[in-house]
């Protein structure tokens, strides 16, 4: 097993993304700590990784908040004695519109969720790292932080931003041990993010959803878009030992949507 005797915090692990990546990295072996804003999400989560004979527990937060980042934390190291690896994955998709209709406030509140909260969490979780030595934190970016789509400013601008943040901790981290990386999925339609996604920009341009989708798909290389669990593969492999050698880099895992 991968991440044997590892304890590791996902947020935004209720659904979509980061519910396959807390039970991917269950059955490889990690006590999951579970969390998002949805209760009744990451409890039905945790008692699916349980019944399978995994280890897990579930802790309601909103990352944006200091006091719920040191909430998680916290919860961690009281149900499991440690934190080896942070998923940063919680995220908001924030208003589809042109960037002038867009006000500061829904600009602030994507921020928040996107960018304000892995910075939260991180900063809580590399004295730990640091003084074992070992660590793992992993950012999930998005395709909209490389390609230019129109009607998504906040949302772009923060997986942007994560970016930037993830180059700055593995620099700042890896002589102390810690790896930091960001993973930037394609299209996942199963998520809740996409299919709202989808709504939005079909009754902004008065279109069809699913020939918006068409063509959108013309865009990737293989032709179709990413599952989530494509994506928990990618994930377990970035914060396992099979990666040891790399940091400070974005993985695409998008069919081949971007090339940077």
């Amino acid at each position: 097993m991968l991440l044997k005797e590892k304890v590791a915090v996902i947020t935004g692990g209720g659904r979509g993304i980061g519910r396959a990546i807390a039970k991917k990295f269950a059955a490889d072996g990690a006590s999951v700590v579970v969390t998002a804003r949805s209760q009744k999400e990451i409890d039905e989560v945790s008692k699916e990784i349980r019944t399978g004979g995994g280890k897990a527990t579930s802790v309601v937060a909103d990352v944006s908040r200091e006091k719920d980042c040191a909430e998680i934390v916290n919860s961690a190291r009281k149900a499991f004695g440690a934190i080896h690896i942070l998923v940063n994955n919680a995220g908001v998709l924030g208003p589809v519109n042109p960037v002038e209709k867009i006000t500061p406030a829904e600009w602030d509140d994507v921020m928040a969720v996107n960018l304000r909260g892995p910075f939260l969490l991180s900063r809580l979780v590399l004295s730990e790292m640091y003084e074992r030595g070992s660590g793992a934190i992993l950012n999930i970016v998005s395709i909209a932080a490389k390609a230019a789509f129109q009607l998504n400013a906040p949302y772009a601008a923060s997986k942007a931003g994560l970016i930037g943040l993830t180059h700055t901790l593995a620099a700042e981290a890896a002589r102390e041990g810690v790896r930091v990386n960001a993973l930037s999925p394609g299209p996942v339609p199963e998520t809740k993010m996409s299919q709202e996604l989808g709504r939005q920009l079909a009754d902004y341009f008065k279109a069809d959803s699913e020939q918006l989708f068409k063509q959108m798909l013309q865009g990737i290389l293989q032709g179709r878009p990413q599952t989530a669990d494509e994506i928990a593969s990618a994930a377990l492999f970035l914060v396992s030992d099979q990666s040891s050698a790399i940091t400070g880099q974005t993985l695409n895992v998008d069919g081949g949507m971007a090339f940077y």
